[in-house]
């Protein structure tokens, strides 16, 4: 993808149900219309970067662009998987994006466990990468640098 890092906000909306539950990686899925408006050459695959909800702290993050074939999906997704525990759902929130580089291309798997193995390889490999200074840099950003009047007034 020509476009790294990519910058993006959206509100989470709601999944197929699969996310928080299983496979015990809670993910935040983008809407329709951020997917169907994403740059013409992007492969589908998992990505890493950075990502902030609401006004708050900026993570590390794994995102998932494509048709998760695992799960059979007729339409394309895309769903971050940020590296915090948050207290509670955070679904309508105001998810900020930064997408700074690839993983690996997606690919189908033969069971769940596969699955959830693989998903745990792409988030050590993440943090790894997003460690490096070129990339810790972009975590200060000023996509992710929320103006203090919004602050202030409670937002």
């Amino acid at each position: 993808m020509r476009h790294l890092p990519y910058f993006c906000c959206c509100q989470v909306v709601r999944s197929f149900g699969r996310g928080p539950k299983q496979p015990g990686i809670p993910t935040a899925n983008f809407p329709e219309q951020v997917v169907d408006n994403l740059p013409a050459d992007v492969s589908t695959g998992v990505y890493y970067g950075w990502a902030s909800v609401g006004s708050g702290d900026v993570h590390k993050m794994v995102v998932s662009i494509g048709w998760n074939p695992y799960y059979k999906n007729t339409k394309k997704s895309v769903e971050a998987h940020i590296m915090h525990t948050f207290k509670e759902d955070f679904y309508g929130e105001i998810l900020n994006v930064a997408i700074v580089g690839y993983l690996r291309p997606e690919k189908n798997f033969d069971s769940l466990e596969s699955l959830i193995s693989a998903i745990q390889g792409d988030i050590e490999e993440a943090k790894k990468r997003l460690d490096l200074p070129e990339r810790l840099k972009l975590k200060e950003d000023n996509f992710f640098q929320v103006p203090k009047s919004k602050i202030m007034n409670g937002h």
